[in-house]
């Protein structure tokens, strides 16, 4: 295993955390030792309480243009299995916080598989989204066909995993792929903006609402309702609450401390 940092953290005094991937030589492909310092990073940030917003960018030129190949070529099933890259995956999936994604150029296979992960979307308009997977005599490992599906539909998910197909930045946001695109040099600089903007709101009501619509998805709608429910009646017992609501009738600024 590699010693190497392929994985930084930065934290902002507006309570935003920057996770970068610098693995340029391999288009930040996700090595075993990047899927691990990735989950570290997220579960550091997600009991750091200086963070109120995550973005998670691969940086300028790429994103993460997918795994690792050279890792799995002669790999055996049940070598596959005893890696269990899923407890990883789930401390991304599993972060309370709003993650915001940051994708340029390239986010393929597992890149791809990990900006879903994520909460908002802000690509270049030169990025390019897909699975790739089949053109390896695979299918995506790691929620490519269920959370794409859950995004964009059956015939649109179907199109793009059965054909390995690239999608462009300005197609992924008609097909609801991803949130917003931006030149690409303000895909940072507008993921940024966008996790401060969430950084500035009352915590508690934004854990809440990641939480409800999260889970909501998977839940019959009368089931997600009552869930919707009593988060909101939850949120009556909160601090922020009652400051954003005399704020509002005192038209001023609302002071919100997160309780």
């Amino acid at each position: 295993m590699s010693n190497e940092t392929f994985v930084f953290t930065q934290v902002r005094d507006d309570g935003v955390a920057t996770i970068s991937i610098n693995r340029p030589e391999s288009k930040n492909a996700l090595n075993m030792a990047t899927r691990e310092q990735l989950a570290e990073h997220f579960r550091a940030a997600t009991g750091d309480a200086r963070v109120r917003a995550i973005v998670l960018t691969g940086g300028d030129t790429c994103f993460v243009a997918g795994a690792d190949i050279r890792e799995f070529v002669a790999a055996s099933p049940i070598e596959m299995y005893l890696r269990h890259t899923e407890n990883l995956w789930d401390a991304v999936a599993r972060c309370p916080k709003p993650i915001v994604a940051a994708v340029n150029g390239f986010a393929l296979g597992g890149g791809c598989e990990l900006a879903m992960h994520c909460d908002i979307i802000v690509a270049g308009e030169t990025a390019r989204c897909g699975q790739l997977e089949v053109k390896l005599g695979l299918m995506p490992g790691a929620g490519g066909t269920q959370r794409l599906v859950r995004a964009v539909g059956k015939f649109q998910a179907m199109r793009i995993a059965l054909t390995g197909c690239m999608v462009r930045a300005p197609e992924a946001l008609a097909i609801g792929m991803i949130s917003e695109v931006v030149s690409d040099d303000r895909t940072l600089t507008r993921a940024h903006e966008l996790a401060a903007e969430i950084a500035a709101l009352p915590a508690l009501a934004v854990a809440q609402i990641k939480e409800v619509m999260l889970l909501g998805a998977e839940l019959p709608l009368d089931g997600a309702l009552a869930l919707e429910r009593k988060a909101f009646q939850l949120l009556f017992d909160s601090k922020d609450q009652r400051e954003g609501a005399v704020a509002f009738l005192e038209k001023r600024k609302p002071n919100f401390t997160g309780q």
